[in-house]
């Protein structure tokens, strides 16, 4: 509307000033004149700013169906019918979407691993149609659809209510000692009804190692559960799972959640702290997991009294004292002579950490100086982290990290390391367990700091595998992500063998530099024999997050807050107003030489 009113002034002025200049008698003369030379320029300029020749016409909606695996979640079918008939009769014109959005026509049986809603928005907003969603509203990303274009709408076909118990997390060391007990966290969720009674195993290879009961569980919380378990035998990789049995459940596949775990004769880490606090419980989990190093912990509960982690099973202090003298990696915390000097009766790297006794002071970390440990550091936020404690006196042949105060240039070294002999590496900071309770980037630096220390002091185990999976839990749809191990190549290739399967594939593994990670396509679930150069591991891929119980998160009805989309007719997709503007001035033209006007 407003280009026609813009073109009307604009045109008419161009009229007036054509024919100001007449006599009062000519005046009245020339009023045909001045339409038709008013009519010229309005279409002229009209066509010029391509004005709308019409009202705004709606253009059809889009069918989206989704096409994840949470329709048949509980194995029936009924409802992913309803949803592909639903999906015909709101319009011809269909897209699928799940972990993609794509045209094609519904299939037999879905099999999306993932409900996202960004790629289905993107691509409504570049076609500029509205969409007919259809959906059991279990979005991984609800909000995207408020971008969606207006006019857009829900049709949401939510499951029924039933019994449905999942497990949706696995807390286990990566590798234990055989032998010594450990502790796995599982964390189990409701469905839609309660549940009464349920038992939970756990299970190594083909031993159940532990068991126990799970009392009720209110309709869609979760609970987090601590099992101890140990496993014997040989030196092997193995799947370690925790299984629930329920029942009435409806849905087997979400009922088991594994993890590769490898068993080792003997702990690669010994850690002996004389003041057990967070940031020695913190580490424990870094060895196990991120390291992959089977690990042994002591703590000294009172003077003479040790227990060990764990089991928290009474050990003598000479006992203590001949696993840290005979480990591979040796870390002390807090008193750190206790048992003399540390580098006489230990053999193996050391570690060692005291905690800093100025408690008053904050400190916060600042720079990673040139050490083998920066290149990891690389890009790590430091003024995002907490403020630690910080011990003065740190030396070293190396500085990896360094503390200031606040609005001070005061600096105090917190971390230094030194290779005389052996690798050696000294921190006098207290509180770098917050970097990992905070999360986020501040977990991501805890864990990248203590996995490059890790790295450097381990550089000579006896582990030559070239790759080894990174994440410890995978789900089908999840991309594989790869840790490079001890070898230097940033080309790594791995065979990958599904269990029960004779054919195997290769993978091309790119690695771009010190504690990179290299990425691989997702696998369907199952549990995978992986062999690299040095050696071979096991991965274990999961069920679909799609058949976890969750809650719709998305409501039926109009959604989408883009601007509004239609088919408005322009001016010049009509050819007659062409002829309409050369008729207005060869009329102008006619009349004004039968005027007598040039």
């Amino acid at each position: 509307m407003l280009a026609w009113l813009l073109s009307l002034l604009i045109a008419a002025a161009l009229a007036w000033w054509s024919y100001r200049g007449s006599a009062a008698g000519e005046r009245r003369r020339a009023l045909p004149l001045a339409a038709l030379r008013a009519l010229a320029w309005l279409i002229m300029l009209a066509l010029l700013l391509d004005a709308p020749a019409g009202p705004r016409r709606a253009v059809p909606a889009i069918a989206a169906l989704d096409a994840s695996a949470s329709w048949l979640r509980g194995g029936d079918s009924a409802l992913w019918r309803r949803a592909v008939s639903t999906a015909r009769l709101a319009s011809s014109d269909l897209l699928l979407w799940g972990d993609s959005a794509r045209s094609g026509s519904a299939p037999v049986v879905p099999r999306d691993v993932a409900t996202r809603a960004l790629p289905l928005a993107e691509r409504a907003l570049a076609v500029g149609r509205p969409l007919v969603l259809v959906t059991d509203g279990e979005l991984d990303d609800p909000t995207a659809l408020s971008s969606l274009p207006a006019g857009s709408r829900v049709e949401l076909l939510a499951h029924a209510p039933a019994i449905d118990v999942a497990l949706i997390g696995l807390e286990a060391p990566r590798a234990v000692v055989a032998g010594d007990t450990f502790d796995v966290r599982v964390t189990v969720r409701a469905g839609d009804l309660a549940l009464g009674r349920a038992t939970l195993a756990l299970e190594a290879g083909s031993d159940v190692v532990a068991t126990m009961p799970v009392d009720s569980l209110t309709a869609g919380l979760e609970r987090t559960l601590t099992m101890r378990a140990k496993i014997d035998g040989a030196v092997r990789s193995l799947s370690l799972a925790a299984v629930i049995t329920a029942e009435g459940d409806v849905e087997r596949r979400n009922d088991t959640l594994a993890t590769a775990v490898q068993v080792a004769p003997a702990a690669g880490a010994v850690l002996a702290s004389t003041s057990p606090d967070f940031d020695a419980r913190f580490l424990i989990p870094v060895l196990r997991g991120a390291i992959s190093l089977p690990t042994r912990a002591y703590y000294r509960v009172a003077q003479g009294a040790w227990r060990q982690d764990g089991s928290l099973a009474a050990v003598s202090e000479q006992s203590v004292r001949a696993a840290l003298a005979e480990a591979p990696l040796a870390i002390l915390h807090g008193d750190t002579a206790l048992f003399g000097a540390p580098r006489a009766f230990t053999k193996g790297s050391l570690l060692l950490y005291s905690p800093s006794a100025d408690t008053l002071g904050e400190w916060y970390p600042v720079a990673a100086p040139a050490s083998p440990i920066t290149s990891v550091l690389t890009g790590v936020p430091w003024d995002s982290l907490a403020p630690l404690s910080v011990s003065p006196g740190v030396r070293g042949d190396w500085t990896g990290l360094v503390a200031a105060p606040a609005r001070s240039s005061d600096r105090r070294v917190a971390i230094a390391g030194s290779e005389s002999g052996r690798r050696v590496v000294t921190v006098g900071a207290s509180g770098l367990w917050r970097w990992a309770f905070r999360g986020g980037v501040s977990g991501d630096a805890y864990a990248t700091l203590w996995g490059g220390i890790f790295d450097w002091l381990t550089a000579e185990r006896p582990d030559p595998r070239a790759a080894l999976p990174a994440d410890a839990i995978v789900r089908a749809g999840d991309r594989i992500r790869w840790r490079r191990g001890t070898g230097s190549d940033t080309l790594v290739r791995v065979e990958l063998r599904r269990r029960g399967e004779a054919r195997s594939d290769t993978l091309a593994l790119h690695f771009g530099g010190p504690g990179a990670l290299a990425e691989s396509a997702p696998l369907d679930a199952g549990t995978y024999e992986t062999r690299v150069s040095g050696g071979t591991s096991l991965l274990v891929v999961n069920a679909t997050r799609e058949l976890l119980p969750r809650r719709a998160n998305v409501k039926a009805g109009a959604v989408g807050g883009a601007a509004p989309f239609g088919d408005q007719p322009r001016l010049r997709d009509y050819h007659w107003i062409y002829l309409l503007l050369l008729g207005a001035l060869c009329a102008e033209w006619l009349l004004r030489r039968n005027m007598g006007l040039r």
